[in-house]
């Protein structure tokens, strides 16, 4: 054990034991949400995290306490506090998403949006229309479709092309309304996120001077949410 120059131990420091607590407090969490089906008992979760069996009891405390995990005997499964929390993410990622999304709409002309991946399908949660167009696509937050169509859900897990190009956003024509055209592209960098920001318009999109404004608001609106 580290000592003093004196000789005596040293003492904990507070704020690192704190820190360790919701480190590992966290690891627990985390751990009971990864397992997909058959609920973890106390001894997996003392595996999982690298800690005794009297130490997860000691952490599903304050976790139970804020309805995060429930027992079932030895089995610890999520609780409904989640949902609570996760009732929250959508209005958080709105507010950051909107003034990047407002400068979007203005600047192309064309309806801007922020679409966010659950499993196999894509969600509309924050839209933004153009204040100075003649006509505009009306576009209605929390409309749903398929990852694997429209431009929206295509871009959402478009791999590479960071750097901008052709690889950066998707390009759709018709594919989710007749005669819609979108561009989107993938906001990177936000763990736990797969999401997009697009534009779509009723009229074609001139892609080599729109692809570069929705690569940018996409940046963007990830560099708000980190």
């Amino acid at each position: 054990m580290p000592t003093t120059r004196s000789g005596g131990h040293r003492p904990p420091v507070p704020g690192k034991e704190s820190s360790l607590t919701l480190e590992r407090g966290l690891a627990l969490l985390q751990a009971v949400a990864d397992a997909d089906t058959e609920a973890p008992s106390i001894s997996d979760l003392a595996a999982a995290i690298g800690a005794s069996r009297a130490a997860v009891y000691r952490l599903l405390g304050p976790l139970q306490a804020r309805g995060l995990v429930r027992r079932e005997g030895s089995k610890v499964r999520l609780g409904l506090g989640v949902l609570r929390l996760a009732a929250r993410v959508v209005p958080q990622l709105r507010f950051a998403a909107l003034p990047v999304l407002r400068d979007l709409a203005e600047r192309v002309g064309a309806t801007a949006h922020l679409t966010v991946a659950e499993g196999g399908e894509a969600q509309a949660v924050a839209v933004v229309e153009p204040s100075w167009t003649t006509f505009h696509v009306a576009y209605r937050v929390g409309t749903r479709h398929p990852v694997s169509r429209g431009a929206a859900g295509r871009a959402i897990d478009l791999p590479g092309g960071e750097g901008g190009g052709p690889h950066a956003w998707v390009v759709t024509h018709g594919e989710l309304q007749a005669g819609a055209f979108g561009v989107a592209s993938p906001v990177r960098g936000v763990p736990g996120l797969r999401a997009s920001v697009g534009v779509v318009a009723m009229e074609q999109l001139d892609v080599d001077e729109v692809g570069p404004h929705v690569v940018a608001a996409a940046a963007a609106v990830a560099a708000a949410l980190q």
